[in-house]
């Protein structure tokens, strides 16, 4: 199912929590790891530096420059050899990359071989990221069109999974994934339909029965009437749920890009990681 995983990696908390996670998934799965660390090139060529050379000149902004660029390097290779010390501990197979450029662009572009992506809430950066979904988390997120976790701080095994299905196509994305996801790995499966309309939340209900009948789960069929952000939140929150699967964007894609996904504000309140298809 996930055979090749790509775990974006640099050296904060976040991202020991995510090659947790990554580790995990490659032993479910019998996958292998591919570790990357980005030397984030507005670190090195942003206005913080440009104001610098015209204090020092430009022969002293670009020594050090240089320098900073050496730094950053030996940081991304040693968070890449602990990768590499921590995957061969568990008899994972496990491969490296070392890159530079802007962060997001540089993950997304690593992702043509992956099956799925393993990325912490925050990054190195995350006591400086005003909200609860880091700056490159949120950028990756847009971007990616591969399936996408998003994991928090600490790791927690899943136990108990959670889908949120409302009807439209990348939730149903999602679903395929969890309905694959808890069959291979024999783990109970509650669908959730957060929705306003009663009426129509049957209709859907109905449909993901259909369609789940044809797996060997027996997933846990739950309705809920309300605001759908509120209620995947406080369900996931109050049943324990450590692993949330849901579709990137629901029916109406342009007011979401404008007004905030569900997804969007699942990802920046959830305490457990969630996996989002595209």
């Amino acid at each position: 199912m996930f055979k090749n995983i790509l775990v974006p990696i640099d050296s904060s908390d976040y991202s020991k929590g995510s090659i947790e996670y990554g580790i995990w998934f490659a032993k479910k799965f019998n996958g292998k790891l591919y570790g990357q660390h980005v030397i984030d090139i507005v670190t090195l060529e942003g206005p913080f530096f440009h104001d610098l050379s015209g204090s020092l000149g430009f022969e002293p902004y670009l020594n050090f420059s240089i320098k900073m660029k050496e730094i950053l390097e030996e940081r991304g290779k040693e968070a890449l050899e602990d990768f590499t010390q921590k995957c061969s501990s568990e008899g994972i197979e496990a491969f490296t990359f070392l890159d530079t450029g802007i962060v997001s662009n540089e993950i997304c572009n690593r992702t043509n071989l992956a099956d799925l992506v393993i990325l912490g809430q925050k990054g190195i950066n995350a006591e400086f990221d005003r909200g609860l979904l880091g700056s490159t988390a949120e950028a990756v997120t847009r971007k990616c069109k591969k399936p996408l976790l998003i994991t928090p701080k600490y790791f927690r095994e899943p136990s108990k999974t959670m889908l949120c299905y409302d009807g439209s196509r990348y939730a149903t994305d999602a679903m395929q994934t969890a309905a694959d996801f808890a069959s291979s790995l024999n783990l109970p499966l509650t669908v959730l339909i957060a929705i306003r309309n009663e009426e129509e939340g049957e209709k859907i209900l109905n449909d993901a029965r259909r369609y789940l009948s044809s797996y060997k789960i027996k997933p846990d069929f739950k309705v809920a009437k309300g605001n759908p952000d509120e209620e995947i939140i406080n369900f996931s929150a109050k049943n324990s749920i450590d692993l949330i699967f849901m579709g990137a964007h629901g029916h109406s894609r342009i007011i979401e890009m404008v007004l905030g996904s569900t997804t969007e504000y699942v990802l920046r309140k959830s305490n457990c990681p969630v996996l989002m298809r595209k």
